[in-house]
């Protein structure tokens, strides 16, 4: 009988230290999770006042469209139509605020090109994709297409 209370006690410390591990994740989780956790599902509440507290990066495509519409009618139709100035000049708000204040991003369309169009196996096969080595032996993109009508070549 004293042969078993012994195995007894080696289930005991199991269990005490399964309790105590427990214990120990209850109270850092208690010390380490927000109290607005799970307001909104899986989310924190005051995520949304903290977001909103942060200054405005993008304008966004009306804003461009305001100043620059010879823009927007040349990429009416083309390829690039749907693309949003700010997936390649970078945020504006600042400029569309003030126009002197900041002024676009010129991209490298030796690089900012080849983020959409370099070949991969998830893009759709009918989306444009290009090895630059082959398909112009390195050269940059608007050495031969318009950034905002691509179809169309420079003379």
């Amino acid at each position: 009988m004293a042969h078993d209370f012994r195995d007894f006690e080696h289930l005991l410390r199991l269990v005490a230290i399964f309790v105590v591990g427990f214990a120990l994740f209850i109270v850092v989780r208690a010390m380490l999770v927000p109290d607005d956790f799970g307001v909104y599902g899986h989310f924190r509440a005051g995520a949304l006042d903290d977001n909103r507290q942060r200054p405005l990066a993008h304008a966004g495509a009306a804003a461009c469209s305001d100043c620059h519409d010879d823009v927007v009618n040349s990429r009416a139709g083309g390829g690039h139509e749907k693309v949003r100035c700010e997936a390649c000049h970078g945020p504006l708000a600042a400029h569309a605020d003030d126009p002197s204040a900041q002024a676009p991003e010129l991209p490298n369309p030796g690089t900012v090109c080849l983020k959409c169009h370099l070949p991969a196996m998830a893009k759709p096969a009918t989306f444009p994709q290009v090895d630059p080595t082959e398909h112009a032996d390195n050269e940059p993109c608007d050495t031969c297409h318009l950034p905002h009508s691509p179809r169309l070549e420079e003379g």
